[in-house]
């Protein structure tokens, strides 16, 4: 802060006058520069706190000047603007007691201009923290949501892929059991008959290694970060009659009403989405009910609307050897692709004491 030596006819302690004073105002500067050490907790109160040993003393005008400058790097501006004032107030008794050499106004210029340098500085700083901090944590949740967007991505690719290789499998490979279990009841099998049911076996299993093979492929060669998951391939609506057949072929007693006009126009998604509908509730016939007879419904014209109705009668008793293994979540996912796609799908035991998967599909003309 302005410190000025009083003349040798003006009122104040001139050096040489006495060692006493000297150690009182040293003292008193000391005394101000101490409060300094609380700046950070108490900003505001060590600002005001200087006021009186800035007036009492030559060596406290720095100690002063860095209590404002302190509280407009700690505090709004409106207390900086504050303490700063009373400061400037200050030079007032200042000049009474310190200052006769010089004119009033160029001492009061003087003090002005330090302790605007001071707040100015010490609000800039303030400033350039405040956003230095709030581009950090800015940078902090973005890097974080980019973290939650790939754990989700990732997460959402994991539940595809199962899909995928839940659909290329499960519907196989339960073919296949039943092709297998087919001829384990039969007593007395023909060579005719073995030789026809291996053929099915290696048919369909050779259908269910291609399928397999085609994603596993295109997983392993897929080296980009963002490659998405291979789709297995897509079947159509016509498709299902194919799906019905190799059932029957496998021998499952299956029943098909087609009643759609120009399937083959169908949309690819509803087609896709038509078949696997139809193919898990087949799949979940052949594991769970084995031996009842079912019926397969599919219904429906652009604009109106398909729907697709498969019905079984629950068994009666529990079979003799144990089901065939599965997830549980078939059906589970396919009630959630129905959703997305704007249809609805129940599953349950009817009120007549068949299994029914009921599905109403959109058909846009």
């Amino acid at each position: 802060m302005l410190v000025t030596k009083a003349g040798a006819h003006g009122g104040g302690w001139v050096p040489g006058s006495g060692e006493v004073a000297f150690v009182v105002d040293a003292g008193i500067g000391a005394a101000a520069c101490a409060m300094l050490w609380f700046r950070r907790r108490w900003p505001a109160g060590v600002a005001l706190a200087t006021i009186p040993p800035f007036i009492l003393s030559l060596s406290a005008g720095a100690a002063s000047l860095f209590a404002v400058y302190n509280v407009s790097l700690r505090r709004p501006a409106r207390t900086a603007l504050i303490m700063a004032g009373l400061h400037q107030i200050a030079i007032i008794g200042y000049y009474l007691l310190w200052v006769s050499t010089y004119p009033f106004w160029a001492v009061w210029l003087l003090a002005l201009t330090e302790l605007v340098a001071a707040v100015a500085l010490g609000m800039y700083l303030r400033a350039r923290g405040e956003l230095l901090d709030s581009l950090r944590d800015r940078a902090e949740q973005a890097e974080a949501a980019q973290h939650l967007l790939a754990d989700q991505a990732r997460q959402a690719e994991r539940t595809r892929i199962a899909r995928e290789m839940h659909d290329v499998l499960a519907h196989r490979v339960s073919l296949i059991a039943l092709h297998a279990g087919g001829l384990e009841v039969r007593r007395d099998p023909g060579p005719d008959e073995v030789r026809e049911t291996a053929g099915l076996i290696r048919s369909t299993a050779r259908q269910a290694l291609e399928e397999l093979r085609a994603i596993i492929g295109v997983l392993r060669d897929g080296g980009g970060a963002g490659d998405e998951a291979p789709h297995a391939p897509q079947p159509s609506l016509p498709d299902i009659a194919r799906l019905v057949e190799e059932s029957r072929r496998a021998g499952m007693n299956v029943e098909l009403d087609m009643r759609v006009e120009t399937p083959e126009a169908a949309p690819a998604a509803l087609g896709r989405d038509t078949y696997r509908i139809v193919r898990e509730a087949l799949t979940n016939v052949s594991k769970h009910a084995r031996g009842t007879a079912a019926t397969v419904s599919v219904s429906g014209r652009p604009g109106q609307g398909l729907h697709v109705t498969i019905r079984n009668r629950l068994p009666l008793h529990r079979p003799a050897e144990a089901p065939l293994p599965g997830a549980g979540l078939g059906l589970v996912g396919l009630a959630e692709r129905v959703t997305l796609s704007g249809g609805t799908l129940w599953h349950g035991p009817g009120p007549d004491g068949d299994f029914v998967v009921d599905a109403a599909l959109r058909w846009q003309q």
